[in-house]
């Protein structure tokens, strides 16, 4: 794609030209220079500067508009003369929420990699509502989540099952604990995941099963990532409820015991989201590979 294109898309995402340089691995004075050449060509402005803040005008919303669907349309486009040369060759963005960013998509992108050396990958991470929405917004090819809900302009497929477990400090009073019981968890100091997080909102939809709501927690501290509760956890009097795939280290090391439920485990599942109505190209065949890979 014309790199002047992928200039002005950096600099509509970010609302930066330093930002936009810092991404794109050129000058800032290059970034200006792109983007007034590509509005000569236009003969329209595309951005409205106001001090050190911009944003698109009218124009550069359409622009916008028009130059998403050219990325989309280019991967596909990548991919089906790929197939034509029995070769595959060309970009994948993938999205992932935090978990599996961090403990299950990783080793899977290396061996796709081994096997398809010539296909870009790009990696972007955040909460699973963050993922859903850049996925609408055209800035990635596919989603990884780990929330329960769906929204109804995008499509999803299951593909690993996961359980969040009560978890804490090996050397803490609470992980005396054989057991636990849903009934328990009002009368302990707990760490979650933020507002947003898929995490958060398996556990808010199970203990509403139980006729628990959120509010009836010590929760002591919302975190943004798991491994900020795990560490948090470490020298903390209380409890967390994190993913089990995200423990491997910790067990191993000792630092961290999970106390299981005596009540149903809180079971979820983690699954990929594409556009509704869209060729999935390349993200087809990393799905293809992703469900034969021994997770």
């Amino acid at each position: 794609m014309h790199f002047r294109i992928s200039v002005f898309l950096a600099v509509a995402d970010n609302l930066s030209f330093t930002k936009a340089a810092s991404a794109l691995f050129i000058s800032q004075p290059a970034v200006t220079k792109h983007i007034k050449e590509l509005e000569n060509q236009l003969g329209i402005t595309l951005f409205e500067r106001r001090g050190n803040r911009i944003t698109l005008t009218a124009a550069g919303e359409k622009v916008y508009q028009y130059a998403r669907n050219s990325v989309m349309l280019y991967s596909e486009l990548e991919h089906e003369l790929s197939q034509l040369k029995d070769r595959y060759e060309g970009s994948l963005r993938i999205g992932a929420s935090s978990t599996i960013s961090q403990y299950v998509v990783p080793e899977v992108l290396a061996s796709f990699h081994t096997q398809y050396p010539d296909i870009k990958l790009t990696l972007l991470n955040g909460n699973s509502f963050e993922m859903e929405q850049l996925l609408i917004e055209g800035k990635i090819d596919m989603a990884l989540v780990e929330n329960f809900s769906s929204r109804s302009d995008l499509r999803y497929v299951r593909f690993l099952e996961d359980e969040i477990v009560a978890v804490a400090g090996a050397d803490s009073k609470i992980a005396r604990k054989k057991s636990l019981d849903l009934n328990d968890l009002p009368s302990v100091p707990l760490v979650i995941r933020e507002q947003g997080s898929g995490t958060l909102e398996v556990i808010d939809e199970y203990l509403k099963k139980a006729g628990i709501q959120l509010n009836m927690l010590q929760i002591i501290l919302h975190l943004g990532s798991t491994e900020a509760i795990k560490n948090f956890l470490i020298a903390f009097e209380g409890m967390g409820l994190v993913s089990v795939r995200a423990l491997k280290k910790e067990l191993q090391l000792n630092s961290l015991t999970i106390i299981p439920f005596r009540n149903p485990k809180i079971i979820r599942h983690f699954r990929i989201v594409l556009p509704k109505g869209y060729d999935p190209g390349f993200a087809g065949l990393f799905i293809q590979f992703l469900h034969q890979y021994n997770l």
